[in-house]
């Protein structure tokens, strides 16, 4: 187990990987910029970060050539709102990017991140809380997740090959929460396939903590993923 001296209480930072393309979203651009309730989606997902008390800066991650973010969330940055144009070709390499971007601005291995999906737009304070609360006193980290309620069909082609049994198997969402000093080797060692963090913390051995999740804290990916999230923002009444 990785172990680190602190000596001083660990900060919380999150990590917003928005470097992709999202070519599965059926939109005419990166879907992280695709209006849904008056606003970009990135820009809901960045109010809902910024109403977590105990984050002390959120980090956002962007291509190099991205030249939409300032207009579509403007007014972001700021002491607890950082940009940095490192993302990389995978989200491993932009999480990694993002990593060293916040050891540059004086994060330390002991301090705590939570990456979270750009396009994961209708998170709610109280859930990154209740991670928080769940992982601070961990000596691995966790993350957001949700245990397998449908019937999962394994696929050939368009043909079911076989029925997978659902039993202990969850669906991993975001946050994930871990130390600096422990994402920064596990992202570092792990192949550009990697989806999560959590499947780079798992390679080097570790387990970490399952934190029941919610429903509505889905990844916006295909085409209907927008609709929906529009109708259930227009039943919260919240602006970005």
């Amino acid at each position: 187990m990785t172990s680190f001296t602190v000596g001083q209480e660990p900060r919380c930072y999150a990590l917003v990987p928005c470097a992709g393309s999202g070519s599965r979203a059926g939109t005419l651009q990166p879907k992280q910029y695709q209006a849904i309730g008056g606003a970009p989606v990135v820009a809901h997902t960045l109010a809902a970060l910024g109403r977590v008390d105990r984050l002390d800066a959120t980090l956002v991650v962007l291509a190099p050539d991205d030249d939409q973010f300032e207009a579509s969330v403007p007014g972001f940055t700021g002491e607890r709102g950082w940009v940095a144009r490192c993302g990389g070709a995978s989200r491993a390499e932009s999480v990694a990017n993002g990593l060293a971007e916040l050891c540059a601005r004086g994060a330390q291995p002991h301090d705590w991140v939570l990456v979270h999906d750009a396009a994961r737009c209708l998170l709610r304070a109280a859930w990154v809380d209740r991670l928080i609360d769940a992982c601070v006193d961990d000596e691995v980290g966790g993350l957001l997740a949700l245990p397998l309620a449908d019937t999962v069909k394994q696929a050939d082609g368009d043909r079911v090959a076989a029925t997978v049994d659902r039993t202990g198997k969850w669906a991993a969402q975001t946050p994930q929460m871990f130390r600096l000093g422990l994402l920064e080797p596990a992202l570092r060692g792990a192949a550009d396939a990697v989806t999560d963090e959590a499947s780079a913390v798992e390679a080097l051995g570790h387990r970490p903590k399952l934190v029941r999740g919610e429903v509505e804290n889905f990844k916006l990916t295909w085409p209907g993923d927008f609709a929906l999230a529009e109708r259930l923002l227009a039943t919260r009444g919240e602006a970005a």
